[in-house]
């Protein structure tokens, strides 16, 4: 009766996280500025870089040899969309699986900026996932730094960083709008006021042609922990 009981209880006890380098929640702008035709580009860009083989090698190398990874567009508060859910990338294959699966959906995202409730929706999607990652990360990239909506920057970076995640940004000088004329310290004020966390950094897209390159170079350093500056593999 108690192997019984033991067993029936063991039933009912949650599964163990899934143990990953690193949880990445990847937020990608789909704001008012942001077109569709941006929206397609910003997604072949991720596309494009996750599968890089400076990517996949940087996973291989990494702690536990594979990263947990999710894909979300956002707008006004409460807007956010998740594109793709979580995947574990491991390999070329579940890399390719997870870049096929980012064109697919509609957009969902509309409104004007709110990067404090975006940040707050990838700090519950790391909170809520079955997995355990030697680190956390919230990427956050967009085209402007304003929030007209939802929770101030400040209140939901300091949220965030007091529940041990990194805010990375990466900054978009983007193809059809005039944040360069704008916000030409974009990447700047993206150090100030919204990165923040254990090696916190901004890698900044400065053309339309730099983008998959800045989104790759960014997810070699957060998967490997390194720094901006730091030596890594070449392409």
């Amino acid at each position: 009766m108690r192997i019984l009981t033991a067993f029936l209880a063991s039933l009912a006890l949650p599964a163990p996280a899934e143990e990953v380098s690193v949880e990445l929640v990847l937020l990608a702008d789909a704001s008012g500025s942001i077109s569709p035709e941006e929206i397609r580009f910003q997604r072949q860009g991720y596309a494009e870089a996750v599968t890089h083989p400076q990517v996949l090698e940087a996973i291989r190398t990494s702690a536990y040899g594979r990263i947990a990874v999710t894909y979300v567009e956002w707008a006004s508060a409460g807007e956010e969309d998740v594109v793709v859910p979580w995947t574990v990338i491991h390999d070329e294959a579940s890399a390719a699986a997870f870049a096929a699966a980012l064109p697919l959906p509609p957009r969902r995202a509309f409104g004007r900026n709110a990067i404090g409730s975006a940040l707050l929706f990838g700090k519950d999607l790391i909170e809520t996932n079955a997995h355990e990652g030697w680190r956390k990360v919230i990427d956050i990239s967009g085209d402007s730094p304003n929030s007209y909506n939802g929770p101030t920057i400040e209140a939901a970076r300091a949220e965030v960083i007091a529940a041990g995640i990194t805010i990375n940004g990466l900054p978009i000088l983007c193809r059809f709008c005039d944040t360069p004329t704008r916000y030409p310290d974009l990447g700047a004020i993206y150090e100030e006021r919204i990165i923040g966390g254990m090696g916190a950094f901004v890698v900044t897209a400065e053309s339309d042609t730099d983008l998959a390159d800045a989104i790759r170079r960014k997810l070699v350093l957060e998967i490997s922990g390194q720094m901006p500056g730091e030596t890594f593999a070449a392409r």
